[in-house]
């Protein structure tokens, strides 16, 4: 089983706010099952002994940039979270205008960005009416579940 189909299956729970999935082929048992209000939890039981993996090191992903200093006593900022994994986009298409800009102006329900998943465009829009004052992942990049996409300085 690869990775990208554990990917799959998680979306799918997700869109159909399934709680628990279990799925048994090829001597591997997979059961991927959520609490509420919490992502999903994955377990894969192989039901025979498997021969050894070459295990890739794989790099630890950069920590996202902090969102910048405040000059005044306190802001509020409020941080934009992917609700999937996916590809993130900024624009609609290649070679078009971002949704969004760091210092725009932005209302509720305005849309900021897109994230591709499973070939599907999920277009991701603002919670909150403020001005957008970082952008944490850059275009055309992977983004996981919960991960920050931008914090917007709310207005009252």
């Amino acid at each position: 089983m690869e990775f990208d189909d554990i990917e799959r299956i998680l979306e799918l729970m997700r869109q159909h706010d399934l709680a628990e999935f279990e799925l048994e082929r090829e001597g591997l048992k997979l059961r991927v099952r959520k609490g509420p209000g919490q992502p999903p939890a994955v377990a894969a039981i192989p039901l025979t002994m498997p021969a050894p993996l070459h295990q890739s090191a794989l790099p630890a992903p950069a920590p996202p940039p902090a969102p910048p200093a405040a000059d005044q006593e306190s802001v509020e900022l409020a941080v934009v979270k992917s609700p999937i994994v996916g590809t993130f986009y900024r624009a609609p298409e290649p070679g078009a205008p971002p949704f969004v800009e760091i210092g725009d102006r932005v209302k509720k329900d305005q849309v900021l960005c897109i994230i591709e998943a499973m070939k599907l465009m999920n277009e991701i829009t603002s919670e909150y009416d403020g001005e957008i004052v970082s952008a944490y992942v850059e275009n055309g990049k992977p983004v996981q579940y919960g991960e920050r996409l931008f914090a917007i300085k709310t207005t009252d």
